[in-house]
């Protein structure tokens, strides 16, 4: 079933390309997935079909995108071994570890969470659904705590917190240099990078986004933050960290290419340590994962520093 999502052009937009402007407006959807739409009759303007992407805007405009239904796949089980924190009948809560990608995605059609899921759970497969289970996601390099569903009742129940904004998710991230203050909020808008359209970045036309932090532990060149993201967009905390200058430690994409290299790390510092959330049975509960060996052993060599 086709969604429809309707737009108003800001009038900041004035003078931009369409297709360039709707594209930052879908972060998960590359430039040539939107110019497709537009031949396809499925973008309107003023409730008019638009049959070429580079239309300027005036600012105003009423933007009507009639979004193709997802072409459902259901991945394959695979016995991958799960670290898990907590399960009941309801719910499996686990700790994911960097480089595990969390669903299939193009150039990751197998060896995801959901794979395992469906493995040790194959009554989640009954359901047809391309992410089964999955109530929030982490970053492929990104480790932690991640709940997963085991019905369609207790996904709903979960994803209606995260929603609201019930959930509240701790990170730990290691930045490069000192933030003026021992504790912040930065409120920027996310969207599309103009300039680099397969990164996010903090643009005028972006969907809001709010992430908390405090300082807590500092290294000459690096800081300890726990951070809190209060939104959840994708790539949030990297990109609200870097637009502020102090990007994640070893991040390939939001980071500086050459600084941090003399650190014992092989994928960016970030670690969803703590999530408190209730349970589809009552319980309010926060579930702790560890930081991983690859994290201590970096902060280790920074406390050993003089």
């Amino acid at each position: 079933m086709s969604q429809t999502v309707t737009f108003v052009v800001p009038p900041e937009a004035a003078e931009e390309r369409l297709d360039r402007w709707l594209t930052a407006q879908f972060p998960d959807v590359s430039r040539s997935q939107v110019q497709k739409w537009i031949r396809e009759g499925r973008v309107l303007l003023d409730s008019e079909p638009v049959s070429k992407g580079g239309v300027r805007l005036e600012g105003g405009e009423r933007v009507t995108v009639l979004k193709p239904p997802p072409t459902p796949t259901v991945p394959e089980p695979e016995p991958i071994p799960l670290d898990v924190l907590y399960e009941d009948d309801q719910v499996l809560v686990v700790n994911k570890p960097a480089g595990l990608v969390v669903h299939p995605a193009p150039g990751h059609p197998s060896g995801t969470l959901v794979n395992a899921l469906l493995a040790r759970y194959p009554q989640l497969a009954q359901d047809g659904m391309e992410r089964p289970g999955i109530v929030h996601r982490l970053d492929k390099d990104t480790s932690g705590v991640l709940i997963v569903a085991k019905n369609t009742a207790a996904l709903e129940f979960l994803q209606r917190q995260f929603r609201r904004r019930e959930v509240q998710k701790e990170y730990l991230a290691l930045v490069h240099g000192h933030p003026d203050s021992t504790r912040g909020v930065i409120g920027a808008p996310i969207g599309r990078d103009p300039r680099h359209r397969q990164r996010l970045w903090v643009v005028p036309e972006g969907r809001p986004a709010t992430t908390e932090f405090e300082v807590q532990e500092r290294f000459p060149g690096y800081a300890l933050l726990l951070v809190r993201p209060v939104t959840g967009r994708t790539h949030q905390i990297r990109v609200h960290l870097a637009a502020i200058g102090h990007p994640v430690v070893g991040d390939p994409v939001y980071g500086p290419r050459r600084r941090g290299r003399e650190l014992p790390l092989k994928r960016h510092f970030l670690h969803a340590w703590r999530l408190t959330i209730t349970l589809p049975n009552g319980r309010r509960v926060t579930f702790e994962a560890p930081l991983p060996k690859d994290l201590e052993k970096t902060l280790a060599v920074l406390r050993a520093r003089p």
